[in-house]
């Protein structure tokens, strides 16, 4: 008997639903799985977890309860990814090179490092307090804009023009911003990786050279010698992608991990 139209369409279209809920539904998914248990992939298919302390592959802070440093840890890169390293809210900070709550930040964290491990933290176009060293500059006047009154600018006159102090709330949109480069070295002892957050905010590693830096306070705080700490960096450094992409770079939590064994 021949089923009429409308049933025969039904029935293809179930007939269709129940082979494609068989291949993709529960075939697929169940190859995938199995794919991933292969030896070599199971560790990146879980997450790469280390224990309970994190995955490798994303950052974390090592902070106490005020978000203050721990002296006895390595320090991350900052992350803008949310509150920090979240991986639901992965992105950089979209704030261009010339932007001026950028060069505050980085001034600011560059302070912070420096303050921290001991070294001279400042950078090009920061003044010694931390802030963006930014002028808005009219015809008879320049104004430090990351300076508010009552600070003493960070320079008193520019190009013959006396510098003020900004007023708090007063809009300086109209004026021509200029950033002041300073008498800061060439090549700072604060690397940028410490003062710039990752395009995705969840980089788990930070620079050989940050890493270096922070091997005295790391040292001291855990009454260890310089140069086993150093052997522990050299250990948890990860070469080149490929063997020429990208620069050696070291797992901050791996190492500090081995730290917590040693």
């Amino acid at each position: 008997m021949r089923l009429p139209a409308w049933l025969a369409q039904h029935l293809a279209a179930l007939r269709a639903l129940v082979a494609l809920t068989i291949v993709l539904g529960l075939a697929y998914p169940l190859l995938m799985v199995a794919v991933a248990r292969v030896p070599g992939l199971a560790g990146n298919a879980d997450g790469s977890l280390i224990g309970r302390r994190g995955s490798a592959l994303i950052g974390q802070s090592f902070t106490d309860a005020q978000g203050n440093p721990l002296k006895q840890y390595f320090q991350s890169r900052p992350s803008a990814a949310g509150a920090g390293y979240d991986p639901e809210a992965t992105s950089a900070s979209n704030l261009g090179p010339e932007n001026v709550k950028l060069l505050n930040q980085v001034c600011r964290r560059s302070k912070a490092v420096g303050e921290l491990e001991g070294v001279d933290g400042s950078r090009p176009f920061c003044t010694r307090g931390g802030a963006g060293a930014v002028l808005a500059v009219y015809p008879g006047h320049a104004v430090s804009i990351n300076e508010t009154c009552p600070a003493t600018p960070f320079v008193r006159e520019y190009q013959g023009r006396p510098v003020r102090c900004a007023k708090e709330g007063e809009d300086y949109s109209a004026a021509m911003m200029t950033p002041i480069r300073g008498g800061a070295p060439d090549h700072p002892a604060v690397p940028a990786d410490a003062v710039t957050a990752s395009g995705s905010g969840l980089d788990p590693h930070i620079s050989v050279a940050y890493a270096n830096l922070q091997v005295p306070r790391v040292a001291k705080a855990r009454g260890m010698s310089p140069e086993r700490v150093r052997g522990l960096v050299e250990a948890h450094t990860d070469g080149r992608t490929l063997g020429f992409m990208g620069a050696p770079a070291v797992n901050v939590l791996e190492l500090n991990l081995a730290l917590d064994r040693s």
